[in-house]
């Protein structure tokens, strides 16, 4: 694909597929494998896990941001936050959808993923946290030295800095952090990083650049660890 880079083994069991700006995760157990989102320019994922993991494959997603979508049209069904329906991207036909609920495990065999909710980025953004590796597959909302999407009818800064500051009381179960943009993986003192830049920006602390977003102006604030792009006030 234009612009693919594309699997990269990170354990024996664990595969990271790079295109020009976002990545997807193919996550396996004894049983069963889950692609954790289907790409951009990507759309034909479910080909391309197959290439490196046999195993009956399940579609999770993160959230439906056009960039983590491609290959949906691949799949009968897929797995995530009832509440990222109100997403346009999203598959709005009932049959298609399984709902993941906070706190749900999917059990691969062996190995266990459970779902966190993140709201923030969007309505149904989730995470899924490997029990056993304690690898955590963040989607968007963390995110070293990237650009983190916080503008929008569908976004909320407040919802974004209570769902990291839960996520900060759960770091001990936390050894990695795997996103699907920017730096690749990240160390568990991201999330804190992040909380404060936030909170500074809320508290009108952080200078900012205006921008235009997919035909939407923005304020881009540069708290280090990365930039927040959020409405204009």
């Amino acid at each position: 694909m234009a612009g693919s880079l594309g699997w990269s083994a990170i354990d024996g069991h664990t595969w990271r597929y790079d295109e020009a700006g976002v990545r997807f995760f193919l996550v396996a157990g004894d049983e069963r494998a889950v692609l954790l989102d289907s790409g951009m320019q990507t759309h034909d994922a479910r080909d391309l896990a197959q290439q490196v993991c046999d195993l009956p494959l399940t579609l999770v997603h993160t959230h439906c941001d056009r960039d983590h979508v491609g290959s949906d049209g691949q799949f009968d069904e897929v797995w995530l936050s009832p509440a990222e329906l109100v997403h346009p991207q999203a598959p709005h036909d009932f049959a298609r959808v399984h709902p993941l609920w906070d706190g749900d495990v999917i059990d691969l065999g062996g190995r266990k993923l459970e779902v966190i909710d993140l709201p923030g980025h969007t309505p149904g953004s989730i995470a899924l946290l490997d029990r056993s590796s304690g690898m955590l597959f963040s989607g968007d909302p963390i995110q070293r030295d990237g650009r983190i999407f916080c503008f929008g009818p569908m976004r909320s800064m407040a919802a974004y800095i209570h769902s990291l500051e839960r996520l900060r009381a759960r770091a001990d179960e936390i050894a990695s952090i795997w996103p699907c943009h920017a730096t690749c993986p990240v160390g568990v003192d991201t999330i804190d990083e992040l909380i404060e830049g936030a909170k500074a920006v809320e508290r009108d602390e952080v200078p900012y650049v205006e921008e235009e977003m997919h035909g939407t102006p923005v304020r881009a604030y540069d708290v280090g660890v990365s930039v927040l792009l959020c409405d204009v006030r």
